[in-house]
């Protein structure tokens, strides 16, 4: 993303601050960051990482499909970039305390903001197994959603299953072959399925794209890093939708909508990390960029 001295930019999804740093190291003093995060702990990590850099960047504890309202003590403030990194940190993966990795043993809890109620142990054992179905098989995309759920709800009648290490057990035990010899352990997806439904990921992104597009500049740039196709299905039909404008039926001899286009998109292919960026972080190999540019009103 091209950074303008003086301008304006908002990092969605604010995490350890790398994204953020990098962008106030090219526009301050004269220019402005805004940093959103659900994650009040990483609001905490990302003021004490990004204190050289004083008042020219300003941080908001909150969800960013809520970014409207969270920023209207800005006064207003449109941005030249707005930036959206889908992924959660390291430190939230290594902290054996917020659930998030079934590879190191804590409670099931998958929270971003430990402000609110729902957590992953609410889900597993008191959820039906309908919706336990539902949230593996839409926001896992696993194969044994129907094997999983069932062995879940068994194991919960006679003892809560409290800890990741307890529901990773469950899983192996539910799948064929358990946890040996595969590329992805089964209990990837059923962890990342939660994670979702938990933080109601996938409903934030959706809301939060149009604000985004709203929120720019004329030639003003989103991107968007997803990590798993539903993600990217969500941003890369969005963009299509705006880039489109008009959303008549395709046998209308003229458009009567009156909708216009408001964005062009600038990646026609997805851009992917490179092998050395892999090598440097390994986790980035799942990461997919997409960016578009808003067009102004008289284009």
């Amino acid at each position: 993303m091209r950074c303008e001295r003086r301008g304006s930019y908002l990092d969605c999804t604010l995490g350890g601050g790398g994204h953020a740093k990098s962008i106030a190291g090219s526009i301050c003093p004269e220019g402005r960051v805004v940093g959103i995060d659900r994650d009040g702990d990483a609001i905490a990590r990302a003021k004490d990482e990004l204190k050289e850099f004083g008042d020219c960047i300003s941080y908001v504890h909150g969800n960013f499909s809520e970014m409207d309202s969270l920023l209207v003590p800005f006064g207003g403030v449109c941005f030249e970039g707005i930036l959206m990194d889908l992924g959660f940190s390291s430190t939230q993966v290594d902290d054996a305390e917020r659930g998030f990795s079934f590879m190191r043993p804590g409670p099931l809890d998958m929270r971003m903001d430990r402000r609110h109620k729902l957590t992953a142990f609410e889900i597993v054992n008191e959820w039906p197994e309908n919706d336990i179905n539902r949230i593996l098989r839409e926001y896992g995309e696993e194969r044994w959603w129907k094997r999983i759920s069932r062995a879940i709800c068994r194991a919960r009648r006679e003892k809560a299953i409290e800890s990741t290490e307890g529901l990773r057990e469950t899983i192996e035990a539910a799948v064929p072959g358990g946890g040996r010899g595969k590329a992805i352990h089964p209990a990837t997806r059923v962890f990342q399925a939660l994670r979702i439904a938990v933080n109601g990921e996938l409903e934030a992104l959706e809301v939060a794209l149009p604000k985004a597009i709203d929120l720019l500049k004329p030639e003003g740039r989103l991107a968007v890093i997803s990590y798993h196709s539903l993600e990217d299905r969500i941003v890369k039909q969005a963009f299509r939708t705006y880039a489109k404008g008009c959303i008549c039926p395709p046998d209308f001899p003229i458009c009567r909508c009156g909708r216009k286009p408001t964005v062009r998109i600038i990646t026609k292919k997805v851009v992917r990390p490179g092998t050395s960026e892999i090598q440097l972080n390994p986790r980035s190999r799942s990461a997919k960029m997409r960016v578009c540019e808003k067009l102004s009103p008289s284009a």
